[in-house]
């Protein structure tokens, strides 16, 4: 099935050989050993190392309920009239579903799937960078999208990767889809990650975001055996990561303060540098991230934990 695909996800493989994913796992990881596929994403790959990148067709059907949950909880931290940018990806295709609902809504995407998903929004408008199409993802890349997205200035932005890890941050396989990512991570006061559980500990070749400029991570429950992903979600959460995770319990996502030390961006730092000046304010004004008081930032901080801590128990 890899071989005829490109890629095949675990459920996929449980449902055509009539037995748990638990057990097909145990074999996946049996014919990896053996080099005949690579595990990735919540299924398997043909093998090639960091390098290789599954094409729309086989990621559309990875981990297709988790992006659902995902895609759910993050539309809950768009507000009406708000400016964003959203990156490309399946996950954040499944965003832009949700966003069409979102009166006012301006949403700069480099995504030709994004683009689509809100083309028929009469209350949203949508404006895509310039660029080369790259077919494998339906994204525009190069030095014309990065360059339509200087002077840029959005409250938050939407993006997704290949990988996850509390070292590196958010990366990716594909060098040009990296930098435009760059760019529109360069353009948002905020940075919202969107990483199912089976991304999370997983590093690949370019990295997008630094840990240090993701604000809040919005994933999903990883199962009680998946002990990297819960010592991940840790990790991003010791560096000052909001966890909001899908499936646990959460309602729609509200706007919460930045954790304590963490300011809104306003460019790349220097490699090695942490952010520490203010500023760069968004376009729809305070919000109640202004408004929260320090006691109820750090309940937030601490219910984060708390929660982290469960999952890894668990």
């Amino acid at each position: 099935m890899v071989r005829a695909n490109g890629a095949v996800s675990l459920r996929e493989l449980a449902r055509v050989v009539q037995t748990s994913e638990v057990t097909v796992r145990r074999d996946v990881r049996a014919l990896e050993a053996e080099g005949l596929l690579d595990r990735r994403h919540g299924g398997a790959v043909l093998p090639g190392g960091f390098t290789r990148e599954s094409g729309f067709p086989q990621k559309s059907h990875l981990a297709t309920a988790e992006k659902t949950a995902i895609a759910d909880l993050a539309a809950g931290l768009v507000e009406e009239g708000e400016a964003i940018v959203v990156g490309a990806g399946t996950t954040t295709q499944e965003l832009a579903r949700r966003l069409a609902r979102v009166p006012g809504l301006t949403v700069v995407t480099n995504s030709l799937l994004v683009a689509q998903a809100l083309a028929h929004a009469n209350r949203v408008e949508v404006v895509m960078t310039g660029g080369t199409l790259r077919g494998s993802n339906y994204a525009l890349v190069g030095s014309g999208a990065e360059q339509s997205l200087q002077g840029l200035r959005v409250s938050r932005a939407f993006l997704s990767g290949s990988g996850l890890t509390a070292e590196r941050g958010l990366s990716t396989s594909n060098m040009l889809s990296a930098s435009v990512d760059r760019a529109l991570v360069q353009a948002a006061a905020e940075v919202v990650v969107l990483a199912d559980h089976t991304k999370l500990g997983s590093d690949t070749m370019f990295q997008t975001v630094p840990t240090d400029l993701i604000t809040r991570l919005v994933t999903d429950e990883p199962p009680g055996h998946d002990d990297r992903a819960a010592t991940e979600l840790q990790a991003l959460a010791d560096q000052g990561v909001q966890i909001a995770v899908a499936g646990a319990g959460n309602g729609p996502a509200p706007a919460e303060p930045l954790p304590h030390g963490r300011q809104p961006r306003r460019d790349m730092p220097l490699p090695g540098q942490r952010r520490t000046h203010g500023g760069g304010g968004t376009t729809s004004g305070p919000g109640p991230q202004q408004l929260r008081s320090a006691a109820v930032l750090a309940d937030q901080s601490q219910g984060d934990r708390a929660r982290v801590a469960d999952l890894r128990r668990r």
